[in-house]
């Protein structure tokens, strides 16, 4: 409850419409009635403090002599829940605990028993290559998924030498009896267009049952079942969906990597091994049990293969931070003299509300991806703010509960000669800490502070004016993975477009038949001889980039056919975009007008053009979306227009930066040897929105962390430059800390072998450097200078509309002050005008 008194009117005193008057009794207020005797008005200034409420009184004396006062109350709902929440699990600490580790564990064991799979497919709703895809669905129903190749590759001689030929059949026989596959391609035979021209090269093609069959499990039993090709001496790899699977870069080794540099930093930050080790049991916890929800999710829906590895990064990251800042807090409370179980109270009620704030940001901001319009983009988002949902119902109960059961013992086996700050520090002693002197140096030059970051930041950002979205391919993966071998053969064989088939499909309003006197060749149906097919497959061969169109396929109702069109370029090129819009918008539209039949371009490649091309007319909506949330947020939180629009600026020039260097990486190719690859590669299609709406969750956490401090001392001091100084320094070990342990977690995503996880490694610990270093250190104050004062005020009209929220409650909202207390009898805050207390009694 906030109780602030104004006096403004002769003895008016009125409670704010809309907020309930009274204590937790049920019992009302009395009202103030106006027109009062000096004598009362005197009384009525002795106020009680509900004994059920927690408050926090101020009374603004703008001129004592003046006769009106104004009485606003609002109540802090998250506040108390919070404390009463941390109270509860810090009383029952041994049983919380216990219940956590359980409730992983039962969650752990479900999910690798009851493991839904990961599912890659794309759906574009409303796209060509979607309609093309229930076309396939519904006219070959179980055959509609894109196979995998099964690519052989003969080391001397011919696959047709009959040794190779019994081998190959033998493959393909324990192929067809895996439960799973739906279909198997008989071994390349001479003439066929699985064999090259060579006949040292050739495929068969495994068709799973459905896009989730395609699991790691299947891929390992198909691998196991070409043991017959291999004794034979064959080279086998396994390409397409399956050999996705095989060729996945375990996380265990960045998990591990990551972890131990957030072990070094928080023993440096704190000094002590029990409170490193709180944040890192939480986070591990917390992520464990997400990542098992997401296996049994697999059950239901189709969870990316890339989600498990983007929510353990962003899981592990956040947890650990969140388990830091409450641990900080709670050491500074419980050095205060408090007693565990109230510093764990207080600690969640504060710093707690901070972490709920941070993680309802990030939550709302990656599941705005489904904005997208795009399933496999939406559980992207979703996959994200499950885990981070995790980590803060584990920051909020399971974290409160270890430092109630911990109590004083948070500080042992410290580290020789460690010297760390527990206790909250005054203005003077703030003043001799590094971040001090910095905030000085940028407050005596702002506007020189703030053009030189914002240099760096726009030459950062400038390679973001060049990006492209684009589709990766096997091609980009290192050599020694099973999907690039593959890739390789294929490309060595058939050419770099027969790794990325497109599938054209047919859809005929008149049945497909074969014309008289059709001859039934061997294993070619009649129908394919329609004279609409075989004009069509001729316009196909003669179009520029095509180079190679297969034999029609016609459904069971002869109204659907599909041809299988090889590009002369691999799915990555442009070209192969460019051949895809070909053939929809001019080629296949004049081959069949008039003709009564209409043809879709469907398959993987054009499906992922597809979802370039939505998600770049989407990705304005998502950051405008999200950045009108952050900015209404900001403002609800510290009700100024300027502090909500430079939140929104800072945070996008961050990222801008971020997009910048993954552009002149991973698209220019500068360095990117240093990482594992061979070249530049295309930045896939949804890694920018992704980063963005992860990203921008995350910048509101440091933000607000900062913006918290600031107005806290600007309402101690009411001098804003030193406000502003004493902010930095107050914030500024906590942030960089947390900003290096993130950094320190994404970057150890660097070894996967994916590209795409290299981009999401890259772009977000450059992200969050820039944040905590260029941005929070120098940009924010030097602008938050310049702009001064006018910053910390609100136009009345929105003053009066918007509602009061607090982020973060001031610990000593909860001391006990006294039953009665006159306004003059208060200590002075500030400009001597302004006095308060905050407690319960």
């Amino acid at each position: 409850m906030r109780l602030v008194i104004d006096h403004q009117d002769p003895g008016r005193r009125a409670w704010r419409p809309g907020v309930r008057k009274g204590g937790g009794t049920g019992r009302a207020h009395r009202p103030m009635m106006p027109q009062q005797s000096s004598d009362n008005r005197q009384r009525q200034r002795r106020l009680k403090v509900s004994i059920r409420w927690f408050a926090d009184l101020r009374v603004d004396d703008n001129d004592l002599e003046t006769p009106e006062r104004r009485v606003t109350c609002e109540r802090i709902e998250m506040t108390m829940i919070l404390y009463r929440s941390g109270r509860f699990c810090a009383r029952h600490a041994r049983a919380v605990t216990v219940g956590w580790v359980v409730l992983a564990l039962a969650l752990i064991l479900a999910g690798s028993r009851f493991d839904g799979g990961n599912a890659d497919a794309i759906a574009v709703d409303g796209s060509d290559s979607a309609v093309a895809q229930a076309l396939l669905d519904r006219a070959f129903p179980g055959r509609s998924v894109d196979p995998s190749p099964v690519v052989v590759e003969a080391p001397s001689g011919k696959l047709t030498d009959k040794t190779y030929q019994d081998a190959l059949n033998a493959t393909a026989a324990r192929i067809r009896d895996i439960p799973g596959v739906s279909a198997v391609s008989g071994p390349p035979a001479i003439g066929a267009p699985a064999l090259s021209t060579d006949g040292r090269i050739g495929y068969l093609t495994v068709t799973p049952e459905s896009p989730s069959s395609a699991t790691v499990d299947l891929a390992e039993r198909v691998r196991d079942a070409t043991a017959p090709a291999t004794d034979a001496g064959l080279d086998v790899s396994i390409g397409g969906q399956l050999g996705q699977q095989l060729s996945k870069s375990p996380v265990h080794t960045s998990e591990l990597i990551g972890i131990v540099m957030a072990v070094i930093v928080m023993l440096l930050a704190f000094g002590s091994a029990v409170a490193m080790g709180v944040p890192i049991l939480t986070a591990v916890l917390s992520v464990g049990s997400g990542l098992a929800l997401l296996k049994l999710l697999g059950n239901a829906v189709d969870v990316p293969t890339v989600a498990a590895t983007l929510a353990t990064m962003i899981g592990l990251g956040v947890g650990i931070d969140y388990g830091l800042f409450l641990v900080v807090r709670f050491r500074r409370l419980l050095a205060g003299g408090l007693s565990a179980e109230e510093a764990a109270a207080r600690t969640t009620a504060t710093s707690g509300g901070a972490v709920v704030f941070a993680a309802g940001t990030v939550i709302i901001a990656v599941c705005g991806l489904a904005l997208s319009g795009v399933s496999f983009v939406g559980w992207l988002g979703y996959s994200a703010a499950i885990v981070v949902a995790v980590s803060l119902a584990s920051a909020t109960t399971l974290t409160p509960a270890l430092l109630g059961w911990l109590g004083p013992r948070i500080n042992r086996f410290s580290l020789p000669g460690s010297r760390h700050r527990t206790t909250g520090v005054d203005h003077a002693e703030l003043d001799t800490t590094v971040w001090a002197r910095l905030a000085v140096r940028v407050a005596k030059r702002p506007l020189l502070t703030a053009l030189a970051a914002t240099t760096v930041l726009l030459a950062l950002s400038a390679p973001v004016f060049t990006l492209r979205l684009g589709q990766m391919d096997s091609g980009k993966l290192p050599t020694s993975t099973e999907s690039r071998r593959s890739y390789d053969a294929l490309a060595e064989g058939f050419g770099p477009g027969a790794n990325g088939p497109l599938r054209v499909v047919v859809e005929m309003s008149d049945p497909a038949t074969a014309p008289p006197g059709a001859k039934n060749a061997s294993g070619q149906d009649p129908r394919a001889q329609d004279p609409r097919l075989v004009a069509l497959g001729g316009v196909l061969a003669d179009t520029p980039g095509v180079r190679e169109v297969s034999a029609p396929v016609v459904s069971a109702d002869s109204a659907v056919a599909v041809f299988s069109v090889t590009g002369q370029t691999s799915p990555s090129d442009e070209s192969t975009v460019e051949l895809v819009h070909r053939l929809r918008d001019t080629t296949l539209p004049q081959a069949l007008t008039g003709k009564g039949a209409e043809a879709h371009v469907g398959g993987l490649t054009a499906t992922k053009a597809d979802l370039a091309e939505r998600i770049s007319q989407r990705l304005l909506l998502l950051i405008g979306a999200v950045v009108a949330f952050a900015c209404v947020l900001v403002l609800f939180a510290f009700r100024s227009l300027w502090l909500a629009a430079k939140a929104a600026a800072m945070n996008l020039i961050s990222i801008a930066a971020a997009y910048g260097v993954v552009v002149a990486v991973f698209q220019w190719g500068w360095g990117i040897h240093l990482l594992g690859l061979d070249g530049p590669v295309p930045i896939e299609s949804y890694v920018p929105m992704m980063m963005f709406a992860i990203l921008f969750g995350l910048s509101m956490d440091y933000e607000v962390f900062l913006l918290s401090s600031v107005q806290e001392h600007w309402h101690a001091t009411r001098d804003n430059r030193r406000a502003v100084s004493l902010g930095l320094a107050d914030t500024g070990k906590i942030i960089s800390s947390a900003a290096l342990i993130m950094v320190a977690v994404f970057a150890s995503f660097l070894i996967n072998s994916n590209p795409i996880v290299k981009m999401f490694g890259l772009g977000l610990s450059v992200a969050v450097a820039v944040d905590a270093t260029i941005v929070r250190c120098l940009l924010v104050p030097a602008v938050m200078v310049l702009v001064g004062d006018r910053q910390w005020r609100l136009p009345p009209l929105l003053d009066r509309l918007l509602p009061r929220i607090s982020i973060e409650a001031d610990p000593a909202a909860f001391d006990r002050p006294p039953v009665t207390a006159a306004a003059g009898e208060h200590m002075p805050a500030g400009d001597g005008r302004t006095a308060e207390f905050t407690g319960h009694r």
